[in-house]
């Protein structure tokens, strides 16, 4: 199966860095890098609350991004950890797994349905369609705002939907939502890379990220012809009692 070109991986690198206030040769180490948290110019806008903690690999070593109140204790309980001990400790958590498009073919569109581009003036006038929550933002002033959606129409109506936020300057990221009674029939695989394609063709690399469990979802992505490429742990803001409650106590 073909790869994932090594400028989409190196876009993502390069991204993480500035996202996770690291150096982007960290990931290709080995064992847990640490890192102080900051708002670097340039990152992508998640929230973050004041107790954050993130990891993040692509496949090598793990880097461990945490505000200065998480930090040193993050330091004492992940010592000696693995990679995989460390994304398996209990505080560690939002699992999700992110991928990239590789080179091969685009699956087809299903028989009997349009798409529609639809450029970023015109997106706010989808927000009048519900039932797209992945796809769309629903709102115009988002710091991640909606930049190009692809719109399946079937009999007159709109059957699903993919669309691309831009998280940051470089990578934009794809959403999709496909209504029920259209589902099963390979629509959502079709949007998402036909939208992905789209996305390289304005100089940007587009990411497809889904939660571990989300096997639906998950599948949509390999049936896109996109490969894992990097994970990460999102949600493990903790207050500093679940630190102490982690390893016993202090």
């Amino acid at each position: 199966m073909p790869g994932i070109p090594q400028t989409y991986l190196s876009a993502v690198r390069a991204q993480l860095a500035v996202d996770l206030n690291c150096r982007s040769g960290d990931f290709g180490g080995d064992g847990l890098f640490f890192a102080e948290a900051a708002d670097n110019p340039g990152r992508r806008p998640f929230p973050r609350g004041d107790h954050w903690l993130e990891m993040a690999t692509m496949g090598g070593a793990a880097v461990v991004s945490a505000s200065p109140s998480v930090l040193p204790r993050a330091r004492r309980l992940l010592a000696g950890k693995t990679r995989d001990d460390a994304f398996a400790m209990p505080f560690v958590r939002g699992f999700g797994l992110f991928f990239l498009p590789a080179q091969n073919a685009a699956p087809p569109l299903p028989d009997g349905y349009q798409r529609e581009t639809v450029e970023r003036g015109r997106i706010p006038g989808l927000y009048a369609f519900p039932g797209f929550r992945n796809a769309l933002q629903y709102d115009v002033n988002h710091p991640r705002p909606d930049v190009l959606a692809l719109v399946a129409r079937h009999d007159g109506g709109i059957a699903g939907m993919a669309a691309a936020s831009a998280d940051c300057e470089k990578l934009w990221q794809i959403g999709i939502d496909v209504l029920p009674g259209h589902r099963g029939r390979g629509l959502g695989a079709a949007l998402v890379r036909r939208l992905s394609d789209e996305i390289l063709r304005r100089g940007h690399v587009p990411y497809y990220g889904a939660a571990a469990t989300n096997i639906a979802s998950l599948r949509t992505a390999l049936r896109a012809g996109f490969a894992p490429a990097w994970t990460a742990a999102f949600r493990c803001e903790m207050e500093p009692w679940r630190f102490l409650s982690a390893d016993g106590g202090e």
